[in-house]
């Protein structure tokens, strides 16, 4: 940060979302089994992907990274606030909130990359069936899957450096459980224009482009869909898709809750609940969306745990 009158602080505080004694035990305990059922529920996605060689497929290579930044996008902000919570110490150090800001914005970043990505794929997949193979080649995957991760930190990176620029004034309270790039813009002393500049290039690349795609897509998926004269086909097609059509509209659904929440109205209250719902409640549900709408996770999943109940019932006959 700049030397000058301001007051060069290490530290901020995060309120939290209440600040209210009684309310903490029931937060915490609410959180901690949101968190528990999000990390449970994403790990049994990857599990499932790689250990059934049915699922080794194109469109189960990026759920399984889905789930896997699904899995670090929800522990960038709730561990933290957990601790804040059963220590009553809401102190964050400058270098922990940039880290948090840096993997909040990368990890969001690829959420929105792979879902575009998934599109893509069943795009291909429904569109150009006969092609699908071909087109969606291992090695054409793997670079999509590489190529969003290094996007994601490339952007993640940006706009966490520019924020090293600032100065902040003796205000070091932030209104949020954890460190949201808005609020701690908000403390600056110094200008923000440039901050503002990356943060609108950002919104802009990762989330109007991706959602476009994600549009174009779907319009020609569906378009392609009502081609088809058999009920059947169709009903399948739909079902292909509904998985993470589903989450699609969850996702960006939440995530703009949070900016036209905050647009319209002056209330941090509003903004609060609308970010509880982007960071847990929608990584939480994806994976109950993909297992009760896919018969081929439904199955792996299946598969998986009795394997285990086996190697179980194996392991106590041998202790006997």
């Amino acid at each position: 940060m700049k030397a000058g009158n301001d007051t060069q602080i290490s530290e901020f505080l995060l309120l939290g979302l209440s600040q209210q004694p009684e309310v903490q035990p029931f937060l915490f305990g609410l959180f901690l089994s949101m968190y528990l059922v999000t990390v449970l529920g994403n790990l049994l996605i990857i599990l499932a992907t790689i250990s059934d060689s049915h699922l080794h497929t194109p469109m189960y290579l990026f759920l399984s990274n889905l789930s896997f930044a699904d899995i670090c996008f929800t522990s960038t902000t709730v561990p933290k606030m957990l601790v804040d919570i059963q220590t009553q110490s809401k102190m964050i150090t400058f270098a922990g909130c940039l880290t948090q800001i840096f993997f909040f914005v990368a990890f969001g970043c690829l959420d929105n990359l792979l879902l575009t990505v998934m599109a893509y794929d069943r795009f291909v997949a429904i569109c150009h069936p006969l092609h699908y193979a071909v087109i969606m080649n291992p090695r054409l995957c793997r670079l999509l899957v590489l190529g969003s991760w290094c996007i994601s930190v490339m952007v993640s990176l940006l706009e966490t450096l520019t924020i090293l620029r600032l100065s902040f004034c003796t205000n070091m309270e932030i209104p949020h459980f954890f460190c949201d790039v808005l609020e701690v813009l908000k403390l600056a002393c110094s200008e923000t224009l440039v901050n503002k500049i990356v943060m609108y290039f950002v919104t802009i690349a990762m989330g109007v482009f991706p959602l476009s795609g994600i549009l174009y897509s779907y319009s020609q998926i569906f378009s392609s869909i009502l081609r088809v004269s058999p009920a059947q086909g169709q009903h399948k097609a739909f079902s292909t898709c509904g998985s993470h059509l589903s989450v699609v509209t969850l996702f960006y659904g939440t995530g703009l809750g949070v900016y036209l929440s905050s647009a319209a109205t002056p209330s941090s209250r509003t903004s609060l609940m609308a970010s509880v719902m982007y960071t847990m409640v929608t990584p939480m549900l994806n994976p109950f969306i993909y297992s009760l709408r896919n018969r081929d996770i439904k199955g792996s999943l299946g598969r998986l745990l009795l394997r285990a109940t086996s190697l179980n019932k194996g392991t106590t006959a041998k202790l006997s």
